[in-house]
C-alpha cells in the first residue's frame, strides 16, 4: 500500500514536472514568437524606411542627371554668349573707329559741298537759260540746306548729287513748258522747246514769231517761218502728243573754233 501510494505521487510529480516544463517551454516559444514578430515587424519598418530612402535617391539622382543636363546646356549658351560678345565689343571698337573718321570726313566733306554748289551756280549761269526760275531756286534752296543743323551731311551730300543729276539730264531729254518772254518790246506768254542743250527756242501762241537762243551773243536770234511746222512738231514730241520723229530745227551750238 504504501508502495503504490509512492508510485503514485512519483508519478505525479512526474507528470507534474512534466507539465511545468512543457508550460515552460510554450512560455519560451512565445516568446520567440513574440520576438520573432517584433523582429519582423522592425524588419518590416526597417524596409518601408528603406524603400523610402531608395525613393528619395532616385529621385535625387533623376534631379542631379536634369541638373547636369541643364548645366551642360548653360555651359553650351554661355560659350555662343561670350562668341557674340566678343563680337559686338570688335564692332564697337570698329565703329568708334569709324566714327572718327565720319566726323574727320564732316569736315572735310562740308567745304566741298560749298564749292560744288558754287560750281553749279556759275553752270547755270552761262548755261542755256531755259528753267531759270526752277534752276536758280533750286541752287538757293541747296546753299539755304548747308546751313541747317537738323539735316545729317549725308543727307546733305546727297541733294547736292541729286542737283548735279537734274542738271546731267537736262542734256539727254526733251522739254516743252510755257512762260513770259519780252517779244518785240512786250512782254508775252511763250511755248519753250528745250532739246537736251543744243537747242532752245520760242515760239509766241500764234505762231507769229520764233527765236532760237544764241551761246554767242547770249541773245535771241529770230527764226524764218519756215521753221514754224517743224517747231510745233517739236512742241508736241515733247508734250508726248506724237510719238519721236524726225524734225528739222537749228542748233545753238557755240562754234569750237572760236
Amino acid at each position: 500500500m504504501n508502495l503504490s501510494k509512492l508510485a503514485c505521487i512519483t508519478m505525479l510529480c512526474s507528470a507534474s514536472v512534466v507539465s511545468l516544463s512543457s508550460f515552460a517551454q510554450n512560455a519560451q516559444l512565445e516568446d520567440v514568437v513574440k520576438a520573432g514578430e517584433k523582429i519582423n515587424e522592425s524588419a518590416s519598418q526597417s524596409q518601408e524606411k528603406i524603400n523610402g530612402f531608395s525613393d528619395v535617391i532616385v529621385s535625387k539622382v533623376q534631379e542631379f542627371k536634369t541638373v547636369n543636363k541643364e548645366v551642360d546646356g548653360l555651359n553650351i549658351y554661355n560659350g555662343q554668349l561670350k562668341k557674340q560678345i566678343d563680337n559686338q565689343l570688335a564692332e564697337l571698337s570698329a565703329l568708334s573707329s569709324s566714327i572718327e573718321q565720319v566726323s574727320i570726313i564732316e569736315r572735310q566733306i562740308s567745304p566741298l559741298m560749298a564749292r560744288m554748289i558754287t560750281t553749279l551756280e556759275q553752270f547755270v549761269a552761262l548755261d542755256v537759260p531755259f528753267l531759270a526760275e526752277e534752276r536758280s531756286n533750286r541752287i538757293s534752296s541747296l546753299y539755304s540746306m548747308l546751313e541747317r543743323a537738323d539735316i545729317a551731311v549725308s543727307e546733305k551730300f546727297r541733294r547736292v548729287l541729286e542737283a548735279y543729276q537734274v542738271e546731267v539730264d537736262y542734256g539727254r531729254t526733251i522739254e516743252a513748258y510755257t512762260g513770259l518772254l519780252e517779244v518785240d518790246g512786250s512782254e508775252q506768254n511763250v511755248d519753250f522747246l528745250r532739246i537736251g542743250r543744243v537747242s532752245f527756242i520760242y515760239q509766241t501762241r500764234g505762231g507769229s514769231s520764233a527765236g532760237l537762243w544764241d551761246t554767242e551773243t547770249k541773245t535771241w536770234t529770230q527764226l524764218p517761218a519756215s521753221y514754224r511746222s517743224d517747231i510745233n512738231k517739236g512742241l508736241r514730241i515733247a508734250r508726248k502728243q506724237l510719238a519721236p520723229d524726225l524734225v528739222v530745227i537749228p542748233l545753238n551750238i557755240a562754234d569750237a573754233s572760236k
